[in-house]
């Protein structure tokens, strides 16, 4: 059986990536309001409809005018509103304004009634308003006839080289009998009798230590090795000698100066005082470690003034395609538009192994119970 899925607030398919890879499910359409990302999608599903266009301007009747697609006809949607969406949000998410984008993400499961869902967002989610804001999303799900369950997954736990913990809902018209995947790996600082079983988090080197040793402002668009690690081979399966994307902004010489003096997942405190920037938040202007999975990637991951990003064994921030490969995408991935745009592609994704995972569980779900 094919189940048929649709892709809401897509970015560039990181949710969607384990669906999108598995004869199972067809991705019927999806939808993406920023140009690059939509682009971006496009290129990398050619076969997939996607809506470049506000959330409030797609509906149903899309589907319907396009593909026929009527109420019900859908198996699965995925997405989740932005995290900003919810930040100020008052006291009734329903009715008010400024949770305009969650209300228009609900209209739209209404419409289209899937029978499962996947609503996946920042952990953070869970604190704002002491947790009265989730119990109104969880509840709103429930008025609309989902049975629904909720857990805080580590995209590390499921094979991706970074700690990146989201919160992931899934609602079923069937029953509540969903369970979500176990963990594949582990942290060697948590070890014991229940996980000793389980593979080793992958770390930053064995994701990309065999991409060409470059400099601050540099960039590199041939591979210069051979892929040493099974991680590694998996991210350039399928790859030319091409290599895009492996290149970071040029810094000025005082920052630089910096990031050659930290030692690995080394902060400012640990350089001579006259190095040290004169601003910064804690996680700021750090290395990360060559031997521990990445901290959490963002869009800024090219930028040390805004994130822990600086390359464990170079004078510069992670490269765009460094970022691509702590977030699970293969080397052919393609992003669109300046590097500031694919930054934020990468690191507004779900990672594609925690994509993976989810998609496994919930064939299993759907064929047991449909």
């Amino acid at each position: 059986m094919v189940y048929k899925v649709i892709d809401l607030f897509a970015g560039v398919g990181g949710l969607s990536y384990g669906f999108a890879h598995d004869s199972n499910f067809q991705i019927i359409a999806a939808n993406e309001i920023l140009k690059p990302m939509a682009t971006a999608y496009s290129l990398n599903h050619p076969t997939v409809k996607v809506y470049n266009k506000d959330i409030k301007d797609f509906s149903l009747d899309d589907l319907t005018n396009d593909f026929g697609i009527k109420k019900g006809d859908i198996d699965i949607v995925v997405g989740g509103p932005p995290c900003q969406a919810y930040s100020t949000v008052g006291k009734r998410l329903i009715d008010d304004p400024r949770g305009k984008l969650f209300q228009e993400y609900f209209r739209v499961l209404s419409e289209i009634r899937p029978k499962l869902f996947v609503f996946e967002n920042v952990k953070g989610l869970l604190s704002i308003q002491n947790g009265s804001l989730f119990s109104q999303i969880i509840s709103l799900f429930q008025s609309i006839g989902y049975n629904v369950k909720w857990e805080v997954l580590n995209a590390a736990d499921y094979g991706t080289p970074q700690i990146r913990e989201r919160v992931i809902i899934i609602g079923s018209l069937i029953d509540n009998k969903f369970e979500y995947p176990s963990p594949t790996h582990r942290s060697l600082d948590n070890t014991n009798l229940y996980n000793a079983h389980l593979k080793p988090y992958i770390t930053l080197g064995e994701a990309i230590g065999d991409l060409p040793s470059i400099k601050s402002g540099e960039k590199c668009s041939k591979y210069n090795s051979a892929p040493q690690t099974e991680y590694q081979r998996e991210m350039r399966k399928g790859a030319t000698e091409e290599l895009a994307d492996h290149e970071t902004p040029r810094n000025n010489e005082k920052l630089v100066k910096l990031m050659e003096a930290l030692p690995d997942g080394g902060t400012p405190q640990d350089i001579p005082e006259e190095l040290r920037p004169s601003s910064g938040f804690a996680n700021t202007y750090c290395k990360l470690w060559w031997d521990k999975p990445s901290t959490t990637i963002t869009r800024n991951l090219s930028c040390p003034s805004s994130s822990r990003c600086i390359h464990p064994r170079a004078a510069r921030p992670l490269s765009t395609r460094e970022g691509a490969r702590l977030q699970g995408f293969p080397d052919t991935y393609i992003f669109y538009g300046t590097r500031s745009e694919k930054n934020l592609q990468i690191g507004n994704a779900v990672p594609t192994q925690l994509s993976s995972a989810l998609k496994d569980s919930i064939k299993q779900y759907l064929e047991n119970t449909i």
